[in-house]
């Protein structure tokens, strides 16, 4: 599977020939502004949730695309008002066969609102379950015991977790979540982008191979296969 990184908590996979991009936040990340957003395409938008570091080039990409937005109800229905035509809710718990695989919508610990001020609705994380291989994004999330539920659904190939600290789970508590969802491979989000969530990367890896796993910090504007 390919998983091309553009910063923060923005990043795409292709499965199934289906290109498929996660929390859009480019244009107002400084580290990447090298990428071209007018060079993305995408048939699906997953949001986690609705803050503006994961929702800012949303709308923008959404029309441009023509890409389904799948999102929760709350900020499904705020994409619908802004002009976006294709969109999915979903919820906590809820689970939906798209052409590419199947989703299941697990807990994410974290607030949510809109740009705007208005209720983001719960945050979420999404389990992928695919012919081309399983993962887990955990969105914007404190550590949690929900986790231990993750591998009763579907063992996975790797996950994407935010191992920045201060408004989600730090390195630490990254680690104690690979261990509990039964994943060696985790690819981390949400670091470096602005000072609250700057991290010593070379010592994340250290602390990861510590503890028998691995962690992967692709560059911006990177495609890797995993």
């Amino acid at each position: 599977m390919k998983y091309t990184c553009y910063g923060h908590s923005c990043f795409a996979v292709e499965i199934m020939g289906k290109k498929i991009l996660f929390d859009p936040f480019i244009t107002h990340n400084e580290l990447a502004s090298k990428v071209d957003t007018h060079a993305i395409t995408a048939d699906y938008i997953f949001v986690s949730h609705g803050h503006e570091d994961h929702t800012a080039d949303l709308l923008d990409l959404a029309k441009r695309t023509n890409a389904t937005v799948v999102s929760n109800f709350e900020i499904v229905t705020w994409a619908g008002k802004q002009g976006i035509e294709k969109l999915h809710p979903m919820n906590t718990g809820g689970k939906w066969k798209f052409e590419f695989g199947t989703v299941k919508c697990v807990v994410a610990q974290h607030s949510s609102s809109l740009p705007d001020g208005t209720y983001g609705g719960n945050p979420m994380g999404f389990i992928f379950m695919t012919e081309e291989g399983n993962f887990y994004y955990a969105g914007d999330t404190a550590l949690t015991v929900d986790m231990e539920l993750i591998p009763a659904v579907t063992s996975l190939d790797f996950a994407v977790l935010p191992i920045g600290d201060n408004f989600t789970m730090g390195i630490e508590d990254a680690i104690a979540a690979a261990e509990m969802i039964e994943c060696e491979k985790i690819i981390g989000v949400h670091y470096n982008t602005f000072g609250y969530v700057k991290i010593d990367t070379d010592e994340a890896k250290m602390q990861f191979i510590d503890a028998g796993l691995e962690l992967l910090l692709p560059e911006i504007g990177s495609t890797i296969e995993v």
